[in-house]
């Protein structure tokens, strides 16, 4: 699509989760007919790649919808999760143009191109065979391995909008690390919607394929997504030594009350977790996890339970979020609901525990850190981030966006470290 022989301009705005992240960086290297700008306001037409996993990613996602047509005049599209939970409702009232699913990426270019208004969802069970050599605005590169989950929490929608788990190719995904490495890549984040199930019916694992992404040239670190904590087997223990394993591992509990992961219909158990936690402790991991709060059934004696138990795992950072009600779900048919306000309470209860253990963990850990810059603040500093995944604010009069720096003696911040350089 062009105007006056000038191609279209198109801005991303990508929500939620970094196979989101993904997903955008595919559909910008897939536009011939189009020029991608960072500026929404100096946009044509503007891609909103939405998150549905909380009632407040579609609030803010449907926000931002309204605030576009309210103060531009540029042709939405909407992808992503929230495709194929709110966006039928958007697209009949006419908010965004064109409704695609994440198996109609490969065709953006045409797409955007269609005069005619769409609503396109595709099927959930493509698996996608994009290889991408360069991540626009970036200096990590994000590596999608699987899709779906096969895993049915009771609370959770994804497998409804991703859904069942199927993994990409591994000769291929191999092709896509090469292809990154080769231009100027260190660091890759193995990203999908269940990462740990890679594999699953097949002759490999997320370990073998680690070890492989591991020998080619270039690759300097490799972090992974979320993990779930049966998914760290005896074959992932073998890797945990190796130097180009990130020193951080998200592995997600959810809760730390054992009767709440039975009303969430999880596969974790506490004793077992709180054992692996100890056992990457003691090589020097830090630790993270994801925790609902405010899930039915939550009561007071369940809640203290799992504070006390939390306060037992050596947690370093925390991705915490308050139950949100999801149509279609167990959860949501489910009675002795907690109040906002309850929930809210507890989630800086959690939020100032965790937060007091990473500054300890930091306190700890803040020499020989292995930096990855990242880009340059408002403030003029630099920001990246450590083996540990810990936020490292640098000053320093050189451009050291995308560079890799060693900080043998860093400044221990409250919430971050600092360096000189």
């Amino acid at each position: 699509m062009t105007k006056n022989n000038k191609k279209s301009r198109v801005y991303f705005k990508t929500f939620g989760c970094r196979t989101n992240m993904f997903d955008s960086q595919v559909m910008m290297n897939k536009l011939d007919n189009f020029e991608i700008t960072n500026d929404e306001n100096n946009a044509d037409v503007i891609v909103i790649n939405s998150c549905t996993v909380t009632n407040n990613a579609d609030t803010t996602v449907r926000s931002y919808v309204n605030h576009i047509n309210n103060n531009t005049k540029a042709k939405i599209f909407l992808t992503g999760c929230g495709a194929h939970t709110k966006g039928e409702d958007l697209f009949k009232d006419e908010k965004v143009f064109g409704v695609f699913g994440q198996s109609e990426k490969q065709k953006i270019d045409k797409l955007l191109q269609s005069d005619t208004a769409f609503y396109e969802l595709g099927d959930l069970k493509f698996v996608d065979k994009s290889i991408i050599g360069e991540f626009i605005g970036k200096s990590r590169a994000f590596i999608k391995i699987q899709e779906g989950c096969n895993f049915r929490c009771n609370y959770c929608i994804i497998p409804f909008v991703r859904g069942d788990a199927r993994s990409m190719d591994e000769e291929r995904i191999l092709q896509q690390v090469s292809k990154l490495s080769s231009n100027g890549f260190g660091e890759f984040i193995l990203t999908g919607t269940n990462v740990g199930s890679y594999g699953t019916g097949s002759n490999t694992n997320i370990a073998r394929l680690m070890k492989r992404m591991s020998q080619i040239r270039g690759v300097r670190r490799i972090r992974i997504g979320s993990l779930e904590p049966i998914q760290i087997n005896d074959e992932f223990k073998e890797i945990l030594d190796e130097p180009w394993l990130e020193r951080h591992l998200h592995i997600a509990l959810q809760h730390t009350s054992q009767k709440m992961l039975k009303i969430m219909n999880r596969r974790n158990h506490f004793k077992q977790d709180m054992e692996l936690f100890e056992l990457l402790r003691d090589k020097n991991f830090a630790l993270g996890t994801d925790f609902i709060v405010g899930h039915p059934g939550e009561s007071e004696e369940i809640w203290n339970e799992a504070v006390s138990n939390l306060k037992l795992l050596p947690l370093t950072h925390l991705h915490a979020f308050s139950y949100s009600k999801r149509d279609k779900t167990v959860s949501a048919t489910m009675k002795d609901t907690i109040s906002g306000d309850v929930a809210k309470k507890r989630l800086h209860q959690i939020t100032n525990i965790v937060e007091h253990k990473n500054y300890q963990f930091r306190l700890k850990h803040n020499k020989n850190l292995d930096i990855l810059v990242e880009h340059k603040t408002k403030n003029g500093l630099y920001s990246g981030l450590d083996q540990y995944f810990n936020k490292i604010t640098i000053q320093s009069n050189e451009d050291l966006s995308g560079n890799w720096i060693t900080c043998n003696d860093c400044i221990v911040k409250d919430k971050y470290n600092y360096v000189q350089i």
